[in-house]
């Protein structure tokens, strides 16, 4: 009797042990939740939504700095890359179908963004190989006010001021016009047949136009032409190599070839999966079909005009970290515009400006004053105080290439999207060729002594943080 009450005690016991407490089934409940950004959840509240599923576990490249040249760097970006998410998110995407969720796999980060209901949802973030979900939310580019008349600065022999005041017409005449190297752009896409970009699009060979390996749309890859429905994108690129062959010498590099990405939408939206898709499309430009990827047509520097803002949805200033360290591995230099954010302490506080990895610029005006829009530095919102812009350039009144009729292929803009183009073409693509076109990402961090002059100057009086570095070109 004792050992069957005893055995008894012993058995309740361990069911009671087994019986989860309120405070802990609260727990249970609501523990996947944490994995989810705020706005996801709210969203899926009403219905589908769509968000970006992070694995916990990230390929390592720390190898790639053994090796030398840019094509060895790419290629063992791009084959440690695939290779991990093939076989790393084979778990998960098999439980995608399962739920029936419309999903696409990235493999420049170890992730999938997903369109489900909130079910599918919870089932994703209870998942042990599920580090986070986080929001694709859409993000209006803030366009510059368009300025048809030219300001009080005109241009010297059809070349612009802003060409003439970081002294590309000097390197030109040393033989260098950026001949042999490859710029690609992420933008709101690019009108390639326009008079002064035509003859540096890679896809044209002066008689035909042949899209592949040169144009990807991440908002449509079904959309095989090249097309820029605002003039943002068409904008930069005529900074970087715009030359009509006459009177209109508005970029920078006109012997370069370009190629393009559209990361925004009809109406300005881009969102963390586009602009992941188009980094990783760069890595290995693919055919107009999403197929045959190829390392070697990669782009020797990037230019990203653009920003991803907290406040306009991208809560996690860390979203697209680990794909700009992918392309800087694969040895392809990415630059960026730092910001229309004002001029106070800080300002610099969008991906993927804010980055060590990104080379990121203010902007000057003809006087070379750094701009009241022009964003500051340091950068506080990931806690790194990192010392940003790197360097600064034209940014103010920029005449170049813009979509329309003839009257209006050239337009004035304002912004550091202006002054970013003019460093991506006069820095290790021209200063350095020889060395950038072995390792542009390398060559790059050079260019602050060879073609700059820094200043330190305090954001306040008696700062006890690092000072805000401005860099100018001189």
């Amino acid at each position: 009797m004792r050992k069957s009450s005893i055995l008894f005690l012993a058995a309740f016991f361990i069911i009671l042990n087994r019986i989860p407490t309120l405070s802990e089934s609260r727990s249970n409940q609501t523990s996947w939740t944490d994995k989810v950004a705020p706005e996801v959840l709210v969203a899926a509240q009403s219905g589908e939504v769509e968000y970006l599923v992070i694995l916990r576990e990230q390929a390592s490249l720390i190898q790639a700095r053994l090796l030398k040249s840019k094509e060895e760097k790419g290629a063992f970006v791009y084959e440690t890359l695939t290779s991990f998410a093939n076989i790393n998110q084979k778990p998960l995407r098999r439980a995608l179908d399962a739920l029936r969720a419309d999903y696409q796999a990235f493999w420049v980060t170890n992730m999938i963004w997903v369109q489900s209901d909130l079910e599918a949802l919870q089932a994703l973030a209870q998942r042990e190989d599920v580090a986070k979900i986080a929001a694709n939310p859409s993000v209006p580019i803030a366009l510059p006010p368009i300025d048809f008349s030219p300001p009080s600065t005109q241009a010297i022999d059809g070349i612009e001021w802003n060409i003439d005041k970081i002294h590309a017409p000097m390197v030109w005449d040393l033989g260098y016009t950026g001949q042999g190297v490859v710029i690609g752009g992420q933008d709101t896409g690019y009108k390639w047949d326009h008079p002064a970009l035509i003859n540096s699009y890679r896809g044209w060979d002066g008689a035909k136009v042949d899209h592949n390996y040169s144009w990807f749309d991440a908002t449509d890859p079904s959309n095989a032409i090249a097309v820029d429905p605002h003039g943002h994108g068409t904008h930069t690129m005529g900074i970087m190599v715009g030359d009509d062959g006459g009177s209109n010498q508005i970029g920078v590099a006109p012997g370069a070839k370009w190629i393009g990405c559209r990361n925004m939408d009809e109406s300005g939206n881009g969102t963390p999966a586009t602009y992941t898709a188009c980094y990783q499309w760069f890595i290995a430009p693919t055919d107009l079909y999403g197929e045959n990827p190829d390392t070697t047509k990669a782009p020797d520097v990037i230019n990203n005009s653009w920003s991803c803002p907290v406040w306009e949805g991208c809560s996690d200033p860390e979203i697209l970290l680990s794909v700009v360290q992918a392309v800087h591995a694969a040895g392809i230099v990415t630059v960026n515009s730092a910001g229309n954010g004002g001029n106070s302490c800080a300002s610099v506080a969008e991906p993927a400006a804010i980055y060590e990895e990104s080379f990121s610029v203010g902007a000057t005006d003809s006087s070379d004053t750094i701009t009241y829009f022009s964003s500051r530095g340091p950068v506080t919102v990931d806690e790194s105080n990192r010392l940003k812009p790197n360097i600064t350039a034209p940014g103010s009144s920029i005449r170049s290439s813009y979509p329309g009729n003839p009257e209006d292929r050239y337009v004035y803009l304002s912004g550091t999207s202006m002054a970013a183009p003019g460093t991506v073409t006069s820095s290790p693509p021209i200063v350095r060729q020889p060395m950038a076109k072995s390792d542009p990402a390398s060559a790059s961090l050079s260019l602050l002594s060879t073609s700059s002059r820094a200043t330190s100057v305090p954001a306040r009086p008696k700062m006890t943080r690092a000072p805000e570095i401005r860099l100018r070109w001189w």
